[in-house]
């Protein structure tokens, strides 16, 4: 992805780790944007985070070093863009590791399997 611009939100699935610190600092969470370098945490281990039980949230927690109110904005922040995917708010785009003749097949594809993307999403307030 462009270095200079920002992350596309719907892509946050195959988001790289420097996507990622983008978006932290987008979000004002970008004081963990070099500890979640250091542990990998890429889009599609964003994608995944919904499905963690207490454990899994705890240990993530610690590893990170991250303050209970900054990992509930974390939260919040990733849902707002699964809500968004849902609604088919955001630009369906080709990922930076797809050759460009698969474009076209590749945003098709994509948009059909919209919904498929975000299954894992909970809609409680």
């Amino acid at each position: 992805m462009n270095k200079e611009r920002p992350p596309e939100p719907l892509d946050f699935f195959i988001w790289t780790v420097e996507d990622v610190g983008l978006w932290l600092e987008q979000i004002n969470l970008g004081s963990y944007r070099q500890i979640f370098r250091e542990n990998g945490v890429n889009g599609e281990y964003l994608e995944g985070m919904s499905m963690f039980t207490t454990e899994q949230i705890l240990r993530f927690i610690r590893r990170c070093h991250m303050k209970w109110g900054d990992f509930i904005t974390l939260c919040k922040e990733l849902r707002r863009i699964k809500v968004a995917c849902l609604k088919g708010d955001q630009k369906v785009r080709r990922p930076w590791w797809a050759p460009p003749c698969l474009s076209v097949v590749f945003v098709k594809a994509a948009k059909r399997n919209r919904h498929a993307r975000v299954v894992s999403l909970k809609l409680e307030p």
